[in-house]
């Protein structure tokens, strides 16, 4: 009895071999084999914390410290701001995109982003626990950030900065609340951003 089942596992294995054989059809090949699943998206790592990124996001209440990847710049490096004051990241009159943005809040109850990316759409969610930094984005592929989600437990402000439109309107959540900076269906870069929390 215990042959039976080694038998139709084998069965099995020749079945699956047999169906990976590729078949000639007018214009090229087509193949039975399974389609392998799409490769898994990159994962952009920013810097880490500076340490005086990292000392101010001990010291001061309700602190944001965000870092752009640049076009022709790469890596700006980490601005932070408390008490409502804004964070700035990006270059103004430069005509440089924005390719990926990394975030780290303090007492907002971790953060979350989304980026919607040229040729690509919106990218999944990525969130963060407390004191922790997320990253959207790309970076070494040229392609530009063309908007923004973020939400907080306890609220966020952002305004982006678009190509030919400038700064936009503050847009502020609430509690577990999002905002969304930029353009979509526009193809245009966002440029730079303030964040504050």
């Amino acid at each position: 009895m215990a042959m039976f089942p080694n038998f139709l596992r084998k069965a099995a294995m020749v079945g699956l071999a047999v169906s990976a054989i590729s078949l000639p059809v007018l214009g090229g090949s087509a193949s039975a084999a399974p389609v392998s699943p799409a490769a898994p998206a990159a994962v952009v790592k920013a810097p880490a914390l500076s340490p005086a990124a990292k000392m101010f996001m001990r010291r001061d209440r309700n602190a944001v410290c965000i870092n752009a990847h640049v076009q022709n710049i790469g890596w700006q490096g980490w601005r932070c701001s408390s008490n409502r004051r804004a964070a700035l990241a990006g270059t103004v009159g430069q005509s440089l995109r924005l390719e990926a943005l990394s975030i780290s809040t303090r007492r907002t109850g971790g953060v979350c982003a989304q980026a919607h990316v040229q040729n690509q759409g919106w990218q999944r969610t990525r969130c963060t626990g407390r004191n922790d930094t997320v990253t959207v984005g790309t970076q070494g592929q040229s392609l530009r950030l063309e908007a923004l989600r973020l939400s907080t437990r306890t609220g966020i402000c952002a305004q982006g900065h678009v190509q030919n439109i400038g700064w936009q309107n503050w847009q502020c959540s609430r509690r577990s609340g999002q905002v969304e900076i930029g353009t979509v269906g526009r193809s245009l870069s966002l440029e730079a951003l303030r964040v504050r929390v």
